[in-house]
């Protein structure tokens, strides 16, 4: 485990909420571990505090993980140790539980059938009481994740086999998630009743994968077959791919985040592919909220899908206004505060010959903290443009997202503090403009309940408390 010095810290770049992390698993295919390495690498944008990947090797199951990004966390020698045919990886983002490498994953078990390794993505409401209830029946927890509480529940309910133990958890646990599990003959993958937080299955001629985006299947030359449905547990084996629906299906409910940013553009969600869908967003921006301007910017890299629809429905020409540097790690000096401006500018240059003299739209795919956009309308005032008119191609995020997002509290969000025209006077622009939330389901042509839009809405998808009683907790 490396350590960092204390004028080291994390970098956040940007105001963007933070999604929690990405799931990659193969099975039946010779490289596993090696493919599920490029695999991660391909989801890095889903987490860049830890990665980790576990194998079923000769040696029985064995897991590498550490904090870092991918390229931090693995090196030649320790890919050569994860020999074997299936392995199950993933980048994480702390949403729940600290940032420590004990809370990295996958998360290995051992109990009396075997040995399991589960990774996550989202957040579990109820973890809290279930944890609470585990603990009061002997249960000890080794990490502060939601993770090992569906782990504890598949060792207490697992008297009839696995299969049936993560289908009673499934019966348990509520939230957004999607689970990746792995044990010496079988990968799994399951994800929640309302399908917020996504997962899909590919295919590489023998050898099936799952992970969080279709990004990754490119990557390693798979291809998609389909997404896993809300409420599904889909179980591969050395007999292939077989389907359960666990827990009834409530409805389909796909985090529009991950249209807006999450999701890398390469990448296909629910039959829609995420750079098509953030540029139609852009389009709709300029019909909402038209202004006079010379030419448009986005803020690199997901809100440029966004700036050229914007720009082509406008009829304004876009230019690259803003570089982004591309080699940060995931860590830097913190500046002296004299130098404070320098965590801004170190990651983003503006474009003087670009930006002089003119009136400037700058698109961005969202606003939440309010932490950055200030300094990036300075910016493009501090190398000359005349004007500088912000446009949000989402909604104002209002409401704290329980579902796997980093925004616990309302108070975080600039939205649900101050109106509009408040914004507007607080970062400094000309004005300021956000998407409707009609607009952002017009756009991704689907109706409202086809989507979770509570950060903007308020109205959650699963109740929040994640009270459900008293549960049996033996198998």
């Amino acid at each position: 485990m490396r350590s960092y010095p204390e004028d080291e810290v994390t970098l956040q770049p940007d105001d963007k909420p933070r999604e929690a992390c990405g799931v990659f698993g193969i099975f039946n295919h010779p490289e596993a571990a090696r493919l599920t390495y490029y695999g991660l690498y391909a989801l890095q944008h889903r987490g860049q505090e830890s990665a980790g990947i576990a194998c079923v090797t000769e040696r029985g199951m064995v897991v590498h993980k550490d904090m870092g990004l991918v390229s931090e966390v693995f090196d030649h020698g320790a890919l050569e140790q994860l020999t074997g045919t299936a392995a199950l990886g993933h980048v994480r983002y702390s949403t729940t539980g600290s940032s420590v490498v004990a809370n990295a994953q996958p998360l290995v078990i051992r109990y009396r059938r075997g040995a399991v390794a589960l990774c996550h993505n989202g957040n579990l409401v109820n973890a809290g009481q279930i944890r609470e209830e585990l603990e009061e029946n002997g249960s000890i927890f080794q990490t502060t994740l939601d993770t090992e509480v569906l782990a504890h529940l598949i060792a207490r309910l697992g008297k009839n086999g696995l299969e049936e133990a993560v289908m009673r958890g499934m019966q348990v646990i509520q939230g957004g998630y999607a689970f990746g599990i792995m044990t010496e003959n079988s990968l799994m993958g399951l994800r929640d009743s309302n399908g917020i937080r996504p997962l899909a299955i590919g295919r590489l001629g023998d050898a099936w994968v799952l992970s969080s985006e279709s990004c990754a299947f490119d990557t390693i030359g798979a291809e998609m077959v389909r997404e896993v449905n809300p409420g599904e547990l889909v179980v591969i084996d050395a007999n292939g791919l077989r389907a359960v629906q666990a827990v009834p299906a409530k409805r389909r409910a796909l985090c529009v985040f991950e249209y807006i940013y999450f999701a890398r553009p390469d990448s296909n969600l629910d039959g829609l592919n995420v750079h098509a869908v953030r540029k139609e967003l852009g389009r709709q921006l300029a019909r909402e909220a038209p202004v006079a301007a010379d030419i448009v910017i986005g803020v690199p890299d997901s809100s440029i899908s966004a700036a050229t629809g914007f720009a082509e429905q406008a009829r304004i020409p876009y230019e690259m206004g803003l570089i982004k540097n591309r080699y940060i790690g995931r860590t830097f000096i913190q500046p002296s505060q004299k130098v404070r401006q320098a965590g801004v500018r170190l990651k983003l240059n503006a474009l003087r010959k670009v930006l002089q003299g003119k009136r400037v739209v700058l698109v961005d795919d969202s606003l939440v903290r309010g932490t950055t956009s200030g300094h990036i309308v300075k910016l493009l005032r501090d190398v000359g443009a005349r004007e500088v008119h912000l446009r949000i191609s989402s909604p104002p995020y209002r409401f704290a997202c329980y579902y796997g997002i980093d925004t616990s509290t309302n108070g975080e969000l600039i939205a649900a503090r101050m109106s509009v025209a408040e914004i507007c006077r607080q970062v400094g622009a000309d004005s300021l403009a956000f998407l409707s939330a009609a607009g952002l389901l017009r756009a991704t042509g689907r109706s409202e309940g086809q989507h979770c839009l509570a950060c903007f809405s308020g109205e959650y998808v699963v109740d929040v408390h994640g009270n459900t009683g008293k549960f049996a907790l033996e198998g």
